[in-house]
């Protein structure tokens, strides 16, 4: 079970995003603003900063230390695949993935929407960057934000996507 989670939240070019961390890490990262009920904490800070940096585009790993414990199972373990694998400017395809996390097969679906199921219910995107993760068809879903204009942005700002005529990188001094 997680505890109360500290949260910040940060103006992106996307939109806020908020941090929500408790004492083992990172355990939430939403678009929105943070819920009222969370204080922040010097992680929660830590945490805002690093975020900052990224959309800035000055980071392109983070240091921070992930709570798991919102996830269980093949969720957790295609998650961990993802972070320790998919480099900023890198993407692979679900399907990669799965093969790359093991999986063979699923009772519900092909593993492939498997994964695409677990990228959806990420609950540390960007971070954990399932935005990286497409479909072997096109850029597949996103459930962040604005959906797959956020993911597009974030794909251009790695320079895995040439920029579109109509997008601006965040103003470094932002």
């Amino acid at each position: 079970m997680q505890t109360a989670l500290g949260w910040a939240g940060i103006e992106t070019p996307v939109g806020v995003v908020s941090v929500g961390c408790s004492d083992a890490g990172v355990a939430q990262v939403r678009f929105g603003p943070p819920p009222t009920d969370g204080a922040g904490g010097e992680l929660a800070q830590a945490a805002a900063g690093q975020l900052t940096e990224y959309f800035r585009g000055t980071r392109r790993a983070f240091d921070l230390p992930l709570d798991w414990s919102g996830t269980a199972g093949t969720q957790r373990h295609v998650l961990e695949v993802l972070e320790e694998s998919v480099g900023y400017g890198q993407t692979t395809s679900y399907g990669k993935l799965a093969a790359q996390a093991g999986l063979t097969t699923s009772d519900d679906l092909p593993v492939a929407r498997l994964v695409g199921k677990i990228m959806g219910s990420n609950p540390i995107p960007v971070i954990v960057p399932c935005h990286r993760v497409l479909a072997s068809d096109g850029l597949g879903g996103y459930s962040g934000g604005a959906g797959l204009e956020v993911k597009r942005w974030l794909l251009i700002l790695e320079g895995s996507l040439p920029p579109t005529l109509d997008w601006e990188p965040a103003s470094p001094a932002a």
